[in-house]
């Protein structure tokens, strides 16, 4: 939530003059279980796509929602400020058996289910790929271990994961943060990471489609950002390394796991690989750059680290100096340039 929890007159009733139509207040009931796309509403309400589309228009222009281009794709989400709050508690205060709700309701749930099973065919046909690069190195459950342990259990409010795949630092982290977000390049990881957060009820994370060389978040408004076996697919490591230091508030960490250095030239040729694993001089010269403290550096060595093509996983743990003030918190949904 954002650090202004009021509305002006005009504002309050813009937003109640947005809710106030059958339609619209049905898309928020929806929009509080979930973010939709023009044509997830569509086929839930059963109504065409110009009518969805003007009543998206009216809300957003309320201020009640917010969105989200992705590709040739919008997503719609309600807003996480005083406005948000607002269609939450008109929401709330709707009676859940209502015909039409509870209509609504089944045509969502078989939606989502429709594309859990897409996201689950499209890992499915990932997997061998995925468990062939999984077995050079010690299991994940250490590596989340790992991760778990060097942040320890102490709650923090927002967490950025850079590259987030399936989602799985979003799960792995949820009891720690407040509110998340997960960015990946990829439509059909997104669509993955959709599925298994939903299927979890993890409605304070979001999955957005962005570029990890040019993040649309605001500066300095991630207290955690982690970079989870992604910079070795990337020419410029540094300056995706940049653009995540940029996000993190005064005394935020950054979490970088990634590979040392190997020579298994196959992950070059086969699993797209750009970078053969950083050493930790190397990485520390970067961090050290980018004005970031190194705190720790933890190696994780396979069982069998006499083969020659087991690969340790290394991980970095850096925190930004600046002195953590009692600023309001940045709106973290609001898109910039």
């Amino acid at each position: 939530m954002s650090g202004d929890q009021h509305l002006s007159i005009e504002d309050l009733l813009s937003g109640l003059r947005a809710a106030g139509e059958p339609s619209r207040l049905r898309l928020l009931a929806l929009l509080a279980r979930s973010e939709l796309t023009v044509k997830d509403a569509t086929a839930i309400l059963g109504q065409s796509q110009p009518r969805i589309s003007r009543h998206l228009k009216l809300l957003a222009e309320a201020g009640l929602v917010r969105r989200y281009p992705e590709g040739s794709w919008v997503f719609y989400r309600l807003a996480e400020d005083a406005a948000g709050d607002l269609a939450r508690d008109l929401v709330a205060r709707l009676t859940p058996s209502d015909d039409v709700l509870e209509a609504d309701a089944a045509r969502f749930d078989a939606l989502r289910k429709a594309k859990a099973e897409e996201a689950a065919a499209y890992f499915a046909a990932k997997a061998q790929v995925w468990d062939q690069e999984r077995s050079l190195h010690v299991a994940e459950r250490d590596v989340e271990a790992a991760m778990l342990r060097a942040l320890g259990s102490k709650p923090f409010q927002s967490f950025l994961d850079l590259g987030t795949g399936t989602g799985r630092l979003l799960e792995l982290f949820s009891p720690l943060y407040t509110n998340a977000l997960g960015v990946d390049a990829s439509h059909d990881m997104l669509a993955v990471a959709r599925a298994n957060l939903a299927g979890q009820g993890l409605t304070q994370a979001q999955v957005r489609h962005g570029d990890i060389y040019a993040l649309n978040v605001p500066p300095a408004s991630f207290d955690v950002v982690a970079v989870h076996q992604v910079l070795h697919f990337l020419d410029d490591p540094a300056r995706a390394l940049a653009e995540a230091a940029r996000a993190l508030r005064p005394g935020g960490r950054l979490m970088i796991v990634d590979f040392a250095p190997h020579e298994l030239e196959f992950l070059r040729e086969e699993h797209a690989h750009r970078r053969l694993g950083f050493s930790r001089e190397q990485m520390g010269r970067w961090l050290q750059g980018l004005g970031l403290d190194v705190e720790d550096v933890t190696d994780l060595v396979p069982a069998a680290a006499g083969n020659h093509s087991a690969l340790t996983v290394t991980l970095w743990l850096a925190r930004d100096p600046r002195v953590v003030t009692d600023l309001p918190l940045a709106d973290l949904t609001r898109e910039v340039a």
